[in-house]
């Protein structure tokens, strides 16, 4: 695989000239399909590599918690504007590993996920006792009633939308014939403006409304 051929999300991911992470730059070559004039044997021993590394490292983000100075873990979550992209790209590939290597782990990932949050939230108020409640939940998208969603829309019930319905009748419209990306951009860019405006003139009503209220 040439660079050319990596996904838009991965060019800086997959850039032959990063230096090493977690993955070394022939580990990259190797999982990307740049380099295989691999053995079976070897490729076996490099598997095997990757996956030392990887447990490895899971280890390792323990004494990064516990002993990394503020100021280089800032300095790690403060990325190049070219790179914002990409990285966050890559924590939130990051994040969809975790989830997806636990499954079936003795500890479920939401317990852990809950912990973790709660033990930087500590770290954070410097106290023990700052207790937090987090939630996740997931939740598969199921069948949609598309006339009664056209209906909501066609009536401007916008705030009668369910996030459900909302991320199902999208994807529905992406994979309609008559659907073009460029075309559906190009219109909502011309209504963004006019949006944004009865947005704001929404606000200052309610702004002084509200003045009236409390005067």
């Amino acid at each position: 695989m040439s660079q050319d051929d990596v996904p838009a999300s991965l060019q800086t991911a997959a850039d032959a000239d990063r230096p090493r992470g977690i993955l070394t730059p022939s580990d990259r070559d190797f999982l990307l399909g740049r380099k295989t004039d691999y053995t079976d044997h070897s490729k076996k021993q490099k598997r095997n590599r990757i996956r030392r590394r990887v447990r490895n490292a899971v280890l390792d983000f323990s004494i990064l918690f516990e002993y990394l100075e503020e100021r280089d873990r800032q300095t790690v979550f403060d990325p190049d504007d070219d790179e914002r992209d990409a990285y966050t790209q890559g924590i939130t590939d990051m994040l969809a590993f975790l989830h997806l290597g636990t499954m079936g782990y003795h500890t479920p990932f939401k317990d852990m996920l809950s912990e973790g949050v709660g033990q930087a939230e500590q770290r954070l108020a410097g106290s023990n006792y700052r207790m937090v409640n987090v939630e996740f939940n997931v939740e598969p998208v199921g069948q949609i009633d598309v006339d009664e969603v056209v209906e909501k829309l066609e009536n401007e019930e916008f705030a009668q939308l369910t996030d459900e319905e909302l991320r199902a009748f999208v994807r529905l419209l992406t994979m309609s014939e008559e659907f073009s990306p460029e075309s559906a951009r190009e219109q909502i860019k011309d209504r963004v403006d006019e949006y944004t405006n009865q947005v704001n003139e929404s606000a200052d009503a309610r702004d002084g409304n509200l003045e009236e209220l409390t005067n």
